[in-house]
């Protein structure tokens, strides 16, 4: 009973009463029917204060639920910033990935997500990690994003990262092809800079 107690204060970001069910013996790892922990409860809500009372009383931030969501890949994926910050500092699993054998750089990457991709290449996350559909960070900010200045600003901060700018996709297009494809000609003149061919 106090399991579902913790999902639903996780939920409502309730802080307080968390920390009063921790006290009265509930499990962090208490899950929802789609294997969610309170904390990766908490992080779908963005409720800050609540993920921060479930990490300081031992939470994992690696728990992955049925879709192969954590509360760390979650947060990078979906721009929680200041609860990423939280799972880097308790434990985040940089090399750990989602369903599409991602790290939680390349959402972050492709959804704009800039302060995310900077925290996330500072940790030290693979900037070259290539997901199951054959894509890195790089190219699903180009291919999936926008070409505006969020992900021109994301190409920028992944080449001065070290981003290799000539790792094809899957089918052996390059980042500079799909930028050109696009006309995406800001990052067109980052790539060609970088040395893209």
């Amino acid at each position: 009973m106090l399991e579902k107690e913790m999902i639903a204060a996780a939920s409502a970001g309730n802080a307080a009463e968390l920390r009063e069910l921790i006290k009265r013996g509930a499990t962090l790892d208490a899950r929802d029917a789609s294997g969610a922990t309170a904390l990766l409860v908490a992080t779908h809500e963005n409720r800050i204060d609540a993920a921060r009372a479930l990490i300081e009383a031992g939470a994992d931030v690696n728990a992955k639920d049925k879709i192969e969501d954590s509360p760390y890949l979650y947060a990078g994926a979906r721009g929680h910033l200041e609860i990423l910050k939280l799972t880097l500092a308790n434990g985040a699993d940089l090399k750990s990935t989602n369903r599409y054998g991602g790290t939680a750089l390349i959402p972050a990457a492709e959804r704009g997500h800039v302060e995310t991709v900077k925290t996330l290449i500072e940790a030290g996350v693979d900037v070259d990690h290539v997901n199951r559909l054959g894509w890195t960070a790089l190219i699903e900010a180009i291919i999936l994003g926008t070409g505006g200045e969020k992900h021109t600003e994301i190409v920028r901060l992944l080449i001065d990262a070290g981003a290799n700018v000539n790792l094809a996709d899957g089918e052996g297009v390059s980042p500079l092809s799909h930028a050109r494809q696009r006309g995406y000609g800001r990052i067109e003149k980052l790539l060609t800079a970088a040395g893209a061919r």
